[in-house]
């Protein structure tokens, strides 16, 4: 049977952050140090059966740029399923776990999707951002256009309605930080 559990990254023993590290690498060809990295410091949620971890994806805290306004956004990283486990709600249960830890306390969530992950992301509600992307680099905002079509936003603060409401087609600026920007 699984079960999901959220846990913040400094709650987690040493042999989980293991498991879910070495899930990642399993799953993803070029996972880097740098990605690792991206997942931490945020909300975990991990599905076991039994001892065994079978997914993973986190939600931590980033700043996005739209507007003229910074926004809180819970940022989803790691998002992962054991080969032998998808098609079976794994990754479900683990986004229904990120979106309730992000609409309890973001204005917005973001990801970045690849295009095999895309459609699942937008059964779930989330939208396809389709302006321009970019960074704020330490040399101020420079485009990320190998971003643009790849970025997914789930809107769920009321400060998003109105004369604030998000802008799809607008620029949308992640914080900087090694490794990806997105």
């Amino acid at each position: 049977m699984t079960v999901v559990h959220a846990a913040h990254t400094a709650d987690l023993d040493a042999a989980s952050l293991k498991a879910a590290r070495d899930l990642l690498y399993d799953v993803f060809d070029d996972m880097t140090d740098a990605d690792w990295e991206h997942s931490l410091g945020g909300m975990h949620a991990l599905a076991w059966d039994g001892a065994e971890l079978i997914g993973h994806a986190a939600v931590i805290q980033r700043r996005l740029l739209h507007g003229g306004r910074a926004l809180r956004t819970g940022y989803v990283e790691g998002v992962a399923v054991r080969a032998d486990r998808r098609r079976q709600g794994v990754a479900s249960a683990l986004m229904a776990e990120l979106e309730r830890i992000i609409r309890g306390a973001y204005d917005l969530g973001a990801l970045g999707a690849t295009d095999e992950g895309a459609a699942f992301y937008v059964s779930r509600g989330w939208t396809c951002w389709t302006g321009p992307t970019a960074a704020m680099t330490p040399n101020g905002i420079e485009r990320t256009p190998d971003e643009d079509g790849a970025i997914y936003v789930l809107t769920v603060s009321s400060a998003l309605t109105g004369q604030h409401a998000a802008d799809p087609a607008g620029e949308l600026a992640c914080d900087w930080r090694d490794g990806d920007a997105w």
